[in-house]
């Protein structure tokens, strides 16, 4: 029985049926041919790259090192391994290794490009959670972290213009706690029912690709509307154990820079690991409030004023400053307190945290110590008079009637004054000398203040 073989193929066609890229270029560059693989790795089919260069379809960003790379190659280095990036011809990039040999007898370049964008990908997306790790702990607050966020996501996708929206679901605010876009400010804080972009990513709880071809069709289907530059919007829901926390959002307004797919799938996936950190962090910053504050007035506690007298004591000493101490405690307390109910007493409280606000600079301190004993630090003062005035103020302010619950109740202060250098060179000493002319204030009848160099109660 004859015996037939089939005829080897063109060395052309061999050369299509390989997944990467085979071309040759002159010496400017130029494609002379290139292979059926282009139109997978570059968008782009071999007819379409004839005669074009390779650097025109080259990131800009790498241009430069491409280039001395491409000298040493036709000066008679061959290379194995070097990479670069293109724009695929639909607008992404994409990653690119090269072998490449320079033939002086045809004086042409022979380049085989094998497409990493997959292994780069995942080699980035790698670093970035390693990245977004480290940064969760070393952020040293939530701002830093958003910003530390920012630039990692900047290394996988294209981020120009990227926020971050955080949803608080007790007062239904949607905040933008970190917003970088270059059209728009920062919004304000909206409710979730604001019909924005970022609202419906957190209400689904799924993400949303808006690209000028889909958007009219999308933003129809979620009754809501886009922002009134960006061509290609890109959102992700923060998702922590089972609660939505917010947005990841990224927008483009250039033709040049396309989301897809893709791009939603790896920030979807990055997203994970940034709610998780974020959660991380806002809990590690709650923990340090809770640590530093009073939870019912949100002044600063007992332990947090001390350090700052301290701070501000050290500050005094190097030169020729003074400072001042009130110690208050509001008449009559108790019996509102037992006559009215303990919520009575923590909203008087924290009326009276709101009021001691308004009586003192933003560089004062005022802090809760316990029960309704406050104390100030009224830090750089030209002069004892300085403190006699802002107690004065005091007065006035908290022995307004206070309207609670449908009830006018009157409660007034009773203060104690201590000044540095004057009455006091210690944080302990200048407390318990103002603490002790409080006393004397409340034993002549409250609702006046006295200083710890005198004996007299001043109303």
């Amino acid at each position: 029985m004859a015996m037939t073989t089939t005829p080897p193929l063109p060395h052309d066609k061999l050369l299509d049926l390989l997944l990467d890229v085979v071309c040759v270029v002159d010496i400017e560059g130029r494609f002379l041919s290139v292979s059926a693989a282009s139109e997978q790795v570059f968008g782009y089919r071999p007819e379409e790259m004839i005669g074009r260069t390779a650097f025109e379809l080259m990131h800009p960003e790498d241009r430069d090192h491409s280039l001395k790379m491409v000298e040493q190659i036709n000066s008679g280095s061959p290379s194995q391994d070097h990479e670069n990036r293109y724009v695929h011809k639909d607008g992404r990039i994409v990653h690119v290794m090269w072998s490449a040999r320079w033939l002086d007898a045809e004086q042409v370049r022979v380049g085989v490009a094998r497409d990493i964008t997959g292994r780069k990908r995942a080699e980035a997306v790698q670093a970035a959670l390693y990245a977004i790790s480290e940064v969760a702990h070393a952020a040293g607050d939530l701002r830093m972290l958003y910003a530390r966020v920012h630039q990692v996501i900047g290394k996988l996708l294209p981020a120009d213009n990227f926020f971050v929206a955080l949803y608080d679901a007790p007062s239904n605010q949607l905040s933008f706690p970190y917003y970088v876009d270059q059209f728009d400010p920062p919004p304000p804080s909206q409710p979730l029912d604001s019909g924005t972009l970022s609202a419906e990513v957190i209400r689904s709880g799924k993400a949303l690709l808006l690209t000028p071809e889909t958007a009219e069709q999308l933003l129809a289907k979620i009754g809501t509307v886009a922002g009134k530059h960006s061509l290609d919007w890109l959102g992700v829901p923060l998702i922590a154990g089972t609660e939505i926390i917010g947005a990841l959002v990224l927008q483009s307004y250039s033709g040049d820079v396309r989301y897809n797919d893709q791009d939603l799938e790896l920030l979807q996936f990055v997203s994970s690991q940034v709610a998780t950190a974020i959660e991380r962090k806002r809990t590690h910053s709650r923990l340090e409030f809770l640590a530093q504050y009073d939870q019912l007035t949100e002044l600063p506690n007992r332990a947090l004023f001390l350090d700052r007298l301290q701070a501000s004591l050290t500050r005094a000493q190097r030169g020729t400053l003074r400072l001042a101490v009130l110690y208050l405690d509001m008449d009559n307390f108790k019996l509102i307190n037992d006559t009215y109910g303990h919520s009575t007493g923590d909203l008087l409280l924290k009326e009276v945290a709101g009021r001691l606000r308004k009586c003192v600079r933003d560089s004062d301190t005022i802090g809760r110590l316990g029960g309704d004993e406050f104390a100030i630090l009224l830090d750089n003062i030209a002069k004892p008079g300085d403190a006699a005035m802002v107690a004065d103020k005091i007065i006035a302010a908290l022995s307004n009637p206070y309207q609670l619950e449908g009830q006018t109740l009157i409660s007034s202060p009773s203060l104690g004054i201590a000044i540095y250098p004057e009455h006091g060179q210690s944080e302990q000493q200048l407390v318990r000398l103002a603490d002790e002319a409080m006393y004397v204030a409340k034993r002549s009848g409250g609702n006046c203040y006295r200083t710890a160099a005198n004996s007299t109660a001043t109303r």
